[in-house]
């Protein structure tokens, strides 16, 4: 998912156009040295991807309001108030992304085409 949400925004020049809010969960590794070698890990992704990874090293995230499972990635949209459009939590399946794509081009007030496969 990561991978086709940052190559569309390049392919279209959107990369401006909305902006990404990255958390890693690391509850569970919230200890000597584990949390350490987690943060470490996180930095690398930062890097590879050139955008800031928050860090939630209690879990608060998946709490009230926002609930969201703590096993597992999840991708919000929320509009330009901060109100909640798209919720989904797992893998992505092709279906799913076209879903999220088709939503965040609402959004955006702009079309995102499917990607053509060979």
């Amino acid at each position: 998912m990561k991978e086709a949400l940052f190559s569309k925004g390049r392919e279209l020049g959107l990369l401006d156009a909305a902006s990404v809010v990255a958390v890693a969960n690391l509850e569970s590794f919230n200890f000597f040295p584990a949390r350490g070698i987690a943060l470490s890990h996180v930095r690398d992704e930062e890097k590879k991807w050139g955008i800031p990874i928050l860090v939630d090293l209690k879990g608060t995230l998946g709490a009230a309001p926002w609930n969201l499972p703590t096993k597992t990635s999840s991708v919000l949209l929320l509009d330009s108030q901060g109100a909640l459009v798209y919720r989904y939590s797992g893998r992505m399946k092709d279906e799913d992304q076209k879903t999220f794509f088709q939503t965040l081009g609402a959004l955006l007030g702009r079309e995102i085409p499917e990607e053509s496969h060979p």
